[in-house]
């Protein structure tokens, strides 16, 4: 199976904090994505001038499809860049994974995501998404989804509701499976109403984290979050951070997988987007929900002990090796 991906095209740049101060004096929502403009972006890199930072290919679906790329998958990417150095980068960096990117350029600058990595490894997100933001429903071409048997969208998207109704209709148009990852908690909680009706109508599966998926039940227990989500689509995934993660499929019992032990957890970065990609690896080759949910829990588990979303090349033989031998 072909997997496609469409998201918001940004390079992150990537700073390592010995504490939150900084997030306050920003004004960043600790652990959570916002939405910044470009004068709030000056501020970020007045208040960060002297601390050092390192770039690299960012924005959730990128992430997921780079991954499949090295698993060895056959993936596209749609998305929006600017025609500069920033953008260049991004193609550049997809194209030698091997995914088959569809990116329009615009005359704004390539987004970019101001990741702040804060002890433990967590990070908060000030994203300037640029050119992404003027991804539109005009540049979702039908033949973009031929050969294509599942797209995997970022929740992000749902701020353009126009956008990714067009994304949705011409997928099942096409009858291409849809995955949703619901991206962000505070997104979910703005745009809890339209999620609902995206799941309930299109999708077929979802992937939340516990906030994403308590901000759309409204629920604080695990189980009733996925038996929630999972009534209203076929297949839904809660990822419970140290605690593994659980997956369902609608009627069906819940299975559930430990998250694997590692020496130091470097940086949550791209964490969840590599347990997607695993999960979708597995999935799409016709393995049960518990093989799934181990498959995206060895993917993370090396996706948090590196900096940033590139895990190196001795690492991806090690997952294959260790896929393949189960």
């Amino acid at each position: 199976m072909k997997i496609l991906g469409i998201g918001n095209a940004l390079v992150d740049i990537l700073y390592h904090l010995n504490d939150e101060h900084l997030l306050s004096e920003i004004h960043l929502k600790k652990d959570a994505m916002t939405l910044i403009n470009e004068r709030w972006e000056h501020e970020i890199e007045d208040l960060t001038k002297d601390i050092e930072k390192q770039c690299a290919t960012g924005g959730s679906i990128g992430n997921t499809m780079k991954a499949l790329a090295r698993l060895g998958r056959e993936v596209g990417y749609i998305g929006r860049i600017g025609d500069d150095e920033m953008g260049d980068f991004f193609q550049t960096q997809l194209t030698k994974a091997g995914v088959h990117t569809m990116l329009t350029k615009g005359k704004e600058h390539t987004g970019v995501a101001h990741t702040f990595i804060t002890p433990g490894g967590n990070r908060t997100f000030g994203t300037l998404l640029g050119a992404a933001y003027y991804l539109s429903a005009n540049d979702i071409k039908a033949e973009m989804f031929q050969g294509y048997d599942l797209i995997h969208i970022e929740g992000y998207l749902v701020q353009n509701e126009e956008l990714i109704e067009a994304i949705c209709q011409k997928a099942k148009e096409a009858g291409v499976i849809i995955s949703l990852d619901l991206s962000s908690y505070n997104v979910v909680s703005k745009h809890r109403t339209y999620f609902h009706h995206l799941i309930s109508d299109y999708v077929d599966i979802v992937f939340a984290n516990e906030g994403e998926a308590r901000a759309f039940t409204g629920s604080f227990d695990s189980a009733e979050q996925l038996r929630h989500l999972a009534h209203l689509c076929d297949i839904a995934v809660v990822k419970l951070g140290e605690q593994g993660a659980i997956a369902m499929q609608e009627g069906g019992r819940i299975y559930q997988c430990d998250a694997l032990p590692v020496d130091e957890v470097v940086d949550t970065t791209a964490a969840g987007d590599y347990f997607a990609a695993g999960f979708l690896h597995a999935l799409t080759r016709g393995h049960r929900l518990q093989k799934c949910l181990h498959t995206g829990s060895i993917l993370a588990a090396e996706a948090i002990q590196v900096v940033g979303s590139e895990i190196t090349p001795s690492a991806w033989n090690r997952i294959k090796s260790t896929i393949n031998c189960r």
